[in-house]
């Protein structure tokens, strides 16, 4: 009765079908992966964002992902040039950018600050002067190119994101490998700048997309069934 089914366009169909299922079940499993990372990421940014302040000379950057959103205190003086600007955000509905500066520290060496967000229209504020008290959070150099271009007018390097390796290149000295979000500083920033809110703390959408992925690997499955039924049906008849 089922001969057929060993027919070259059965089998076809068969490995069409089977391919389908793995192809399904494997993104289904990906979004639970993904699933697990988010999940690890909250609480990591969590614990974290709420520990203790730190000094940055006790912290050691070998591990960027232990360390993300750490709040830690740091002092130096920020260099006046090279004044970086990261263009085409939006926080909380509104459009802006961020200004991003180099900070020297005691030995001589640069960590890259994030001075927070400054809303359309408003015009970039030079960083303070003198040595500075800096708490923030610590942040991972984020991947992709910077893009960077210099505005003719301001001579400000507008950027993407903030790619320690690439804005490194700017400068002479050693630049630490993680940046900094800046929280709190005295003296005092710009009364313009917000503070960079955390990212919000949510699971997202893998645990439905899994599911989904799930649903039609067994639909599949199911039409396959009801394909093979229905052959096996009409050759009875016939």
């Amino acid at each position: 009765m089922y001969k057929f089914l060993v027919r070259p366009k059965w089998i076809g169909f068969h490995l069409l079908c089977v391919a389908a299922i793995v192809a399904m079940v494997s993104l289904a499993f990906w979004q639970l992966r993904r699933l697990d990372e988010r999940q690890a990421l909250n609480d990591r940014v969590a614990q974290n964002s709420t520990a203790a302040v730190v000094s940055f000379d006790e912290v050691t950057l070998a591990d960027p992902d232990a360390l993300v959103y750490r709040l830690v205190e740091l002092s130096g003086s920020y260099l006046s040039e090279p004044q970086f600007e990261m263009v085409n955000l939006s926080q909380a509905g509104t459009t802006g950018s961020d200004p991003v500066n180099a900070l020297q520290l005691a030995d001589g060496s640069l960590v890259i600050i994030n001075r927070g967000f400054l809303p359309a229209g408003s015009e970039v504020a030079p960083p303070p002067r003198g040595v500075v008290q800096v708490t923030g959070r610590l942040r991972k150099s984020q991947s992709g190119s910077t893009d960077q271009r210099v505005d003719d007018e301001s001579e400000v390097i507008n950027i993407r994101r903030i790619n320690v390796p690439d804005l490194s290149d700017q400068f002479q000295q050693p630049v630490a490998s993680m940046y900094v979000e800046l929280l709190d500083s005295t003296p005092s920033d710009s009364s313009a700048l917000q503070p960079v809110p955390l990212p919000e703390q949510s699971s997202g959408p893998h645990l439905s997309y899994a599911i989904q992925w799930f649903i039609f690997s067994v639909c599949v499955a199911i039409g396959w069934v009801f394909a093979v039924r229905k052959s096996a049906r009409e050759r009875r008849v016939t």
